[in-house]
């Protein structure tokens, strides 16, 4: 069964049969959908625009063969992005509210989480309420980390600053149950966001902010690979960092005395 399929439709107020029409296929094949095959390209790419989804979101594998599809498996790569503005902001939107598990995010400030979507903060509180669980690791503003890399940046003080401008967007998850908030102070060689088993990599290169740099999704596979590698990285960073508590946030120096 195609759940993401079924969960769209029934949050837009679609029946089946309309969809049917819209693809120009029998109302029968439409079920079969639903039931879990996959649609050829045309009636994937038509589905997806009429729902405002991504295609990946609803077939996160694309349609090959059975033969191709037992051999490619464990294939981990869904597909790749120049840089991170060029994730469609639906993309980041639909891997959101598909989350039924876990949502996990690894960042210094993350800042564009939130400024691209002034709602994140209340649609992870939905989530949570949900039974999923929200863990947000933002970088130690007044951490050695974050300054060093605001050095390498060519920043300066600024990364810190936008860190704790960041972490303003989520006070209100600090009392929600399922959300937690904590701060790391590691050498942070790729931001992650992940929603169950996909999962955002954003490599960073020295001196480059992370907006510069690719993006690749990931989905889990039947082996462990790059998905579980990323995914232990999460745990160990998580492990290490503090609970975040905004009364105790003020800006540091990192000059000499």
């Amino acid at each position: 069964m195609n759940e993401r399929l079924h969960s769209v439709l029934a949050q837009r107020g679609i029946p089946p049969e309309s969809l049917a029409e819209v693809c120009e296929v029998d109302p029968k094949t439409v079920s079969r959908w639903l039931g879990g095959r996959v649609p050829h390209a045309r009636h994937r790419f038509r589905v997806a625009r009429h729902l405002r989804v991504e295609e990946l979101f609803l077939w996160p594998v694309p349609a090959r063969g059975a033969q191709q599809q037992a051999a490619g498996s464990d294939q981990e790569l869904v597909t790749t992005y120049q840089n991170r503005a060029s994730v469609p902001r639906d993309t980041w939107l639909s891997l959101l509210k598909g989350a039924q598990e876990q949502i996990s995010v690894l960042v210094f400030s993350g800042t564009f989480f939130a400024q691209s979507n002034p709602h994140v903060a209340k649609m992870l509180a939905e989530r949570a309420s949900d039974g999923v669980r929200v863990r947000l690791c933002f970088g130690d503003s007044s951490g050695q980390a974050a300054a060093i890399r605001g050095r390498e940046e060519g920043i300066g003080d600024t990364l810190a600053a936008k860190i704790r401008a960041s972490l303003t967007y989520y006070r209100p998850l600090l009392s929600e149950a399922g959300c937690e908030v904590r701060l790391h102070d590691t050498t942070l060689y790729t931001s992650m966001f992940r929603y169950d088993n996909n999962l955002l990599a954003n490599p960073h290169v020295w001196g480059q902010p992370a907006s510069a740099n690719p993006i690749l999704h990931l989905r889990r596979a039947d082996t462990a690979g790059w998905f579980d590698n990323y995914a232990q990285s999460f745990e160990a960073v998580w492990a290490t960092a503090r609970p975040w508590t905004p009364d105790q946030e003020r800006p540091a120096s990192h000059g000499q005395d």
